[in-house]
């Protein structure tokens, strides 16, 4: 390209050649010559959440008499036209970069500055109008920049996935009313076990997702305390009181939720165990989806030769080779999505026990990696919720069936015929195929009436099935 199509910038490391018109700087050039390690860019909501915070710096550093009311003007406005999602391709800083983000703290800068000037009449790469080190950056570090666009980008991202849990929860609670009265076996160690309703089935998937998002509910708290105000390790050196102060409330005011600075500012810039925390948090969310889908897919398994006692939605064909299958493809990429974010929580356990003194280097990677849990398993959740749980169908009849076929019953026998002859009936029906209820009244152990209390559906998927009838 010809020389006139490029400006000349400097840093402390040399010169480059930047593109006459970018938006962005030698920092951010920089850096993606540096970091080619993922060919993904930074998250939409990461490049929000740092503008949020260019965005509050420069309204309190006005208010306060710091920065000129014209440069602030110029930055305010640069930050509203990032936060409509324009200029995307301007942040070219790779999502895993060295230097605890510095880089994406830098590319920020440079966009935000470039913007301002132009706004002000000059060209990109003008600094002496708007300086993305000593205007944009003003009483800020990398250290209380990045791990407060974190927090921001984390509560910002969990809100939705938090939004889509609770709608899985009422489906799944609508499914255990409607599937209140089908009587079918419960199975432990995949073996027959006694009675149960499958209604009880889909509560007991609804009560585990409460606690999950309770859990995460819970895990969210650490990310609304920031370090704001600590700049690089924790003292807010270059900062002014009235900044500091002011930096929480004013961003808090703008993000929309009620932020806190850390009690204390070293274990806020050093520590990020409050991102370990949500992570564990959307492991065990995983875990649970995951065993629920798992339970899904056996029960639904067939249709003429597994469990077939509920059947899913039919989504798409299944296969390429043999006609008319079909395939239980969204518990299928739920299970997938929980791999993932349980993969995810190991790599971000390791970068959070390896910070060393008074900084983590490894934030980006945590950040990297949360992200993308917190958005696998919203989109997972939702695919489930829409396109599985709510069309899932129960196979009354043959549950039914396959409760009377079972030996399963014979354990409410106890309490009349004791554990010793139970098991005798239990092999004899096994052998012969002969049903439990009919073997019994063959042998005359029990009477009609009585043997119909004892076995009632209702009673024996209740509390107090042992109460003994006279």
């Amino acid at each position: 390209m010809e020389e006139a199509t490029f400006r000349v910038e400097q840093d402390s490391v040399g010169e480059m050649r930047v593109p006459k018109e970018a938006l962005y700087g030698i920092h951010a050039l920089r850096a993606n010559q540096n970091f080619d390690i993922t060919g993904r860019s930074m998250s939409r909501t990461f490049i929000k959440s740092i503008t949020l915070i260019k965005k509050a710096a420069a309204m309190v550093n006005a208010k306060a008499g710091f920065l000129p009311q014209e440069k602030a003007e110029a930055i305010i406005w640069a930050c509203d036209e990032i936060l409509t999602g324009a200029y995307r391709d301007s942040f070219i800083v790779d999502a895993v970069q060295g230097g605890a983000g510095t880089s994406a703290n830098m590319n920020a800068n440079e966009v935000v500055a470039n913007l301002a000037i132009k706004k002000l009449g000059g060209n990109p790469g003008d600094y002496a109008i708007v300086n993305p080190n000593d205007d944009v950056n003003m009483a800020q570090s990398t250290n209380d920049v990045i791990p407060t666009a974190g927090k921001l980008t984390v509560l910002s991202l969990s809100s939705r996935l938090l939004k889509n849990l609770q709608k899985l929860d009422e489906a799944l609670l609508a499914k255990a009313e409607e599937f209140d009265d089908v009587l079918t076996m419960g199975r432990t160690q995949l073996q027959d076990a006694v009675p149960m309703r499958m209604g009880q089935a889909f509560h007991a998937f609804a009560v585990a997702i409460e606690r999950d998002i309770r859990r995460i509910r819970e895990s969210l708290k650490a990310m609304r305390k920031i370090n704001m105000g600590a700049t690089a390790i924790g003292t807010g050196i270059n900062t002014e009181l009235a900044y500091f102060k002011g930096i929480c409330g004013q961003l808090s005011e703008l993000f929309g939720e009620d932020l806190e600075q850390a009690e204390d500012l070293f274990d806020g810039t050093q520590n990020i165990d409050g991102f370990a925390e949500v992570s564990g948090a959307l492991k065990t969310l995983a875990i649970n989806l995951s065993k629920m889908c798992n339970d899904l897919r056996l029960l639904s398994s067939g249709p003429c030769t597994g469990l077939e006692e509920i059947h899913l939605p039919a989504r798409q064909n299944g296969s390429s080779i043999m006609p008319g299958k079909v395939n239980p493809v969204i518990p299928e990429v739920v299970n997938q999505a929980a791999f993932l974010a349980i993969g995810h929580d190991v790599t971000i356990t390791m970068a959070a026990e390896a910070g060393q003194l008074e900084l983590n280097a490894f934030e980006p990677v945590v950040f990297y990696q949360i992200f993308e849990s917190i958005s696998a398993l919203n989109g997972a959740v939702k695919t489930l919720v829409y396109n599985c749980i709510e069309g899932i169908t129960v196979n009354r009849e043959h549950c039914e069936n396959l409760v009377h076929r079972s030996v399963g019953v014979v354990t409410a026998l106890n309490p009349y015929i004791g554990y010793k002859t139970a098991a005798e009936i239990a092999k004899e029906s096994l052998k012969t195929g002969e049903a439990v209820k009919d073997i019994i009244l063959r042998r005359g152990m029990m009477s009609r009436e009585l043997l119909e209390k004892v076995l009632d559906p209702h009673r024996l998927t209740e509390p107090g099935s042992g109460d003994k009838i006279r």
